[in-house]
């Protein structure tokens, strides 16, 4: 039964192109070509166990100094008293109602007064201190730079970069070179090391959202290895990984308190951004497999499938839009103290610029003069990263 099932699921009609069986891209030495071996998406798993050592290394003995030379604290918020009755009712849900804090206080014997002050005092003991905060986006920053660099050159020299139609011609008998191959197993393994390290780092709100993210955005890599569309895979990698490293940048710069720093850094990941998400993304790589595609090869399902994921990541690009303009809504209205409140209901976010800000600020006088709001959203691939407020 569970043989009948699998031979179904990866019947060839639905993965490959007409005319070509599994046998065809099978890796072997009497190959003319080189294919992409469906066995080695485990490589990574003990890959992001190497990254995960590499990055506590660095955050222990280069990151966190650093910070500390730059003049961030690592302060700690004071613990919450144990209280195993509050800590089950927090574990249970961290957002609690009136009718819950009377039902507790009644149930302690404490005041209300005394469970709020408990439950703030927990919720700030789940917050990880700007210093973490810090090292975390450095160690980003530097993953970034170092796999947009390695990125971009080992595809300088491959004709698919500066001719996309080179994706599609000849598929799926194109040859799979070693840098290509590091290249998708060391992004493989980026996000699975943020997988696996969630499970050991503080514990965000957005825990299960981020999980979830990261395995979507595995299982895309996973996807685009198997079917041999890695060649249009490493160009949705590098476009979204260039401006990852100014967010990052611009975010750490921030914890540091250089905000002239972070404003300048990020005035350059929103136009990156704007040009990579809105520009080159559905107008050169969107156009490319829906227009492109179907006049160079012949279309089977999986394509369709892979394509739509394309898709629906624009689609998630144009929901981001329009959650900056619905976040900057609600920051002016809710107030500054309400900010964190709004964005940890907000699953994707944005930097609001220098040039946006101002704006903002010319509305926001009128309700509260004098405040900024600065908002950090994080994108990726296939989704969004954590949510932090400025």
């Amino acid at each position: 039964m569970l043989r009948a099932l699998l031979d179904k699921f990866w019947d060839e009609d639905l993965w490959l192109p007409p005319n070509t069986t599994w046998e065809d891209i099978t890796p072997g030495p009497d190959k003319a070509v080189v294919y992409s071996d469906y066995r080695h998406l485990l490589y990574p798993i003990p890959l992001a166990l190497v990254l995960i050592v590499i990055r506590h290394a660095l955050e222990k003995y280069w990151y966190a100094p650093f910070g500390k030379s730059l003049g961030i604290k690592n302060t700690r918020s004071k613990k919450a008293p144990n209280n195993p009755t509050l800590e089950a009712a927090y574990i249970n849900c961290s957002k609690i109602k009136h009718k819950q804090i009377c039902a507790l206080a009644k149930q302690l014997d404490l005041s209300e007064r005394q469970v709020e002050r408990w439950w703030r005092l927990r919720r700030s003991q789940d917050k990880p201190s700007t210093l973490v905060k810090f090292c975390e986006n450095a160690w980003r920053c530097n993953f970034y730079i170092f796999n947009f660099s390695y990125g971009f050159f080992i595809l300088s020299d491959k004709e698919w970069l500066w001719d996309i139609d080179q994706c599609y011609i000849g598929y799926p008998h194109q040859g799979l070179t070693s840098d290509v191959w590091w290249y998708y197993m060391i992004s493989a393994a980026f996000y699975w090391s943020l997988t696996l390290s969630q499970f050991s780092d503080v514990r965000r709100k957005d825990f299960w959202q981020m999980f979830v993210h990261h395995l979507a955005t595995i299982a895309l890599l996973s996807f685009s290895w198997v079917c041999n569309l890695y060649r249009i895979g490493t160009l949705v990698l590098l476009l979204h990984d260039c401006a990852e490293i100014f967010l990052e940048a611009a975010k750490a710069s921030k914890y540091a308190n250089y905000q002239k720093l972070c404003d300048a850094i990020f005035t350059v990941f929103t136009i990156l951004w704007i040009v990579t998400r809105l520009g080159i993304y559905p107008f050169y790589i969107i156009w490319s497999t829906s227009i492109r595609a179907p006049m160079l090869l012949p279309m089977f399902p999986a394509y369709y499938f892979f394509n739509s994921l394309l898709c629906l990541l624009l689609v998630l690009h144009l929901v981001w839009t329009w959650l900056i303009l619905q976040v900057a809504y609600k920051a002016i209205n809710a107030g500054k103290k309400a900010i964190s409140e709004v964005l940890a209901q907000t699953s994707a976010i944005v930097l609001i610029s220098p040039i946006t800000a101002r704006l903002i600020d010319t509305i926001a006088k009128r309700v509260h003069r004098g405040q900024h709001f600065y908002i950090s959203i994080q994108l990726d691939i296939s989704g969004v990263e954590n949510v932090n407020t400025f």
